[in-house]
């Protein structure tokens, strides 16, 4: 018999969590379902938007954060891509863009999907994608 699951909420370590939750939750649209406690400087957070869930948590304690990111752990980032199931890609690129976020216009992918991708402010990819008709 197989594993039942009810979804999966990935993790990913950010920098500053403030600076995570006014891209996360002011610009793309999730909604902090939980929290560590202490609003948006909490360490960790629950997201979620239309069904699907995203954890975020700080990879420094305040007091053991250095002044800029690291830029090889920015760097190792490029190895992680979150694509999210997006039916209308051409309306999430305009809600971006109405969030002041740039993204490039909507392309179909070598898959056949009709894709538009961006980074966070930690440099995790993010593609928002839906089988070309």
């Amino acid at each position: 018999m197989a594993i039942v699951t009810r979804g999966i909420a990935p993790l990913l370590q950010v920098f500053e969590l403030p600076t995570s939750l006014r891209f996360y939750r002011d610009g793309l649209g999730f909604e902090v379902t939980q929290t560590s406690g202490q609003g948006d400087n909490s360490g960790w957070v629950l997201l979620a938007l239309n069904g699907a869930e995203l954890m975020l948590n700080t990879a420094y304690e305040d007091h053991d954060r250095p002044a800029p990111p690291d830029p090889a752990r920015v760097a190792a980032h490029a190895d992680t891509a979150i694509y999210f199931g997006c039916p209308d890609v051409d309306g999430a690129c305009a809600h971006l863009r109405a969030h002041g976020i740039e993204v490039p216009e909507p392309a179909v992918t070598w898959y056949g999907f009709k894709a538009v991708s961006l980074l966070d402010p930690d440099g995790y990819q993010l593609c928002f994608h839906w089988p070309a008709k």
